[in-house]
């Protein structure tokens, strides 16, 4: 059991290497399953998620080639199963992907009701409102199990009733394969969903109006195969940016898409945080006090939820009184406990957090809740005075490739020490 252990007050300053989207990424792995041929996907990131699906899709039959750190090789051709082991779906949320490519292309799957962060019910209603339509039979327990009828989805009109960047791209794979045309009407519009149409089309499907909030896909008899690069990581150059902001300095982040970042860089620029785009990159400057903002998360071009954690230790460092209003998820504020524990003074109630700026945070023992939050907590020690020890890291590594040693690259005193697990009962399930 890791823990990292953080000694602030130091600028951060050098240049930092964007990885490839972990939200992307999380759902193009499951996608190569729809594939009849092998596909190549470059830019993969090297966190504990992606790991994770691969060992899943090796166990359901497919070959998996690792070709270089960041590249990788999957043929689906020769699956076996279409249920995922219970023991490994269930340590990840993304694991609901599974649903949509294997239903997709074989007519059936069951797979375990996943797990992954918690910091709020996360139902998934309108997944299974999208394969209804779509021809199957969906039944709910400790798994969720889906057939098609006569063994092939068929396309159909869907409208989500509320925006949802998971079932947006769950019922885009079941479709791509379906007889006929699907239609998602109010579908999400995240970077990584068109990333995901990117990757299929590269694979021989008609996906149209990814981007938008209705999406066509026309269903296709099989997919090929070929090569797709993963889009950059758009929360993890946030989360740097953020470190910046909080921490001071001048950082240089490299392989980014701008465009993707503008919901994140104008909050920063509001605060009195310096931001110089280029092509592929951008140039993160704070050398003055932050200024007070307010910032509401929505579905995308809004601010994202998963910045609320860090935009939220940002401000807590701000002059004058922020309010951060959490508009996507329940519950997301669990993490600011802990911040408190470092000198932050913010009020919760419900969806809503007012944050009193302070002049200093100080270090402290905290523990993370889940990624973003880890993500935020440890950006608190890099501008907290003293020593930080930030306990359950394995929520950070599920979507940061390579944190602390990128942070070190720029100067942060952040070290991973390892601590005996204490002894705990078996829960597993008999």
């Amino acid at each position: 059991m890791n823990q990292y252990i953080i000694r602030g007050g130091s600028p951060l300053f050098g240049e930092v290497t964007v990885s490839g989207a972990k939200n992307a990424a999380v759902a193009i792995i499951p996608a190569a399953l729809l594939v009849d041929g092998v596909c190549r996907i470059e830019n993969v990131p090297q966190i504990s998620d992606v790991t994770l699906f691969f060992s899943i899709l090796e166990e359901l039959g497919a070959k998996v080639r690792l070709l270089n750190r960041h590249a990788v090789e999957i043929d689906a051709r020769a699956i076996r199963s279409t249920r995922p082991s219970y023991e490994l779906a269930r340590r990840i949320r993304a694991s609901y992907y599974l649903l949509g490519s294997l239903l997709g292309r074989f007519g059936r799957a069951a797979v375990a009701m996943p797990g992954g962060c918690n910091f709020g019910v996360r139902p998934i209603d309108l997944h299974v409102k999208g394969f209804t339509a779509m021809g199957a039979r969906v039944t709910e327990g400790g798994f969720i199990e889906a057939e098609a009828e006569n063994g092939r989805l068929h396309g159909a009109n869907i409208y989500m009733d509320q925006v949802s960047v998971g079932a947006t791209m769950n019922v885009m794979m079941a479709a791509v394969l379906a007889d006929g045309m699907t239609t998602i009407d109010n579908a999400a519009k995240e970077p990584h969903i068109v990333d995901l149409a990117n990757f299929l089309n590269s694979m021989g499907a008609d996906i149209k109006g990814a981007g938008t909030d209705s999406i066509r896909i026309r269903g296709v008899e099989r997919l090929t195969g070929g090569t797709y690069c993963i889009i950059p990581d758009q929360i993890e150059a946030g989360t740097y940016m953020a470190a910046v902001a909080a921490a001071g300095g001048q950082v240089l982040l490299k392989n980014v898409i701008p465009k993707h970042m503008e919901c994140i860089s104008s909050k920063l620029v509001e605060m009195g945080v310096s931001v110089t785009e280029q092509d592929d990159t951008l140039l993160v400057r704070r050398s003055q006090p932050l200024r007070r903002t307010n910032v509401k998360t929505l579905p995308y071009p809004g601010f994202p939820t998963d910045m609320q954690p860090q935009i939220t230790v940002v401000l807590s460092l701000a002059e004058g009184t922020s309010i951060v209003t959490e508009g996507v998820w329940d519950n997301r504020f669990k993490y600011v406990d802990e911040l408190k524990r470092l000198g932050a003074r913010v009020q919760v109630d419900g969806k809503v957090a007012v944050i009193e700026g302070v002049d200093h945070l100080e270090g402290a023992p905290i523990k993370a809740c889940d990624l973003r939050a880890g993500a935020a907590l440890v950006i608190a020690g890099l501008a907290a005075g003293g020593t930080t020890t930030l306990e359950n890291v394995h929520y950070i590594e599920r979507g940061y490739e390579d944190m602390v040693g990128k942070l070190r690259a720029l100067g942060a005193d952040i070290r991973v020490v390892d601590v005996p697990e204490e002894p705990r009962q078996d829960s597993r399930i008999g």
